[in-house]
C-alpha cells in the first residue's frame, strides 16, 4: 500500500527516530517525543529520505542506509 504513518513516542535519548516497513507495505516513522520540535522535523526529513531512497527494498544494512 505504501502509506506513511508518523508516530511521536518517547524513546531513549540515544534514538532520534526510526522507520519500519510493516506487513501491509506501509511505512511507520517513529520520532522521539523528547526531542525539540526542530529536531523532530529534522528526524522526520531524515526518515523520509530513507523511504525516498528505497533503503528498505534494497536490503541495505543499517550502516549502508545511514551512509549519506
Amino acid at each position: 500500500m505504501s502509506d506513511i504513518f508518523v508516530r511521536v513516542i518517547d524513546m531513549p535519548s540515544s534514538v532520534r527516530g526510526y522507520t519500519a516497513l510493516d506487513s501491509e507495505g506501509d511505512y511507520n516513522i517513529y520520532i522521539n517525543g523528547r526531542l525539540s520540535l526542530s529536531q523532530q522535523m529534522a528526524t522526520y526529513n531524515h526518515e523520509r529520505m530513507h523511504i525516498s531512497r528505497n533503503d528498505f527494498s534494497d536490503k541495505k544494512t543499517i550502516r549502508e542506509a545511514e551512509a549519506v
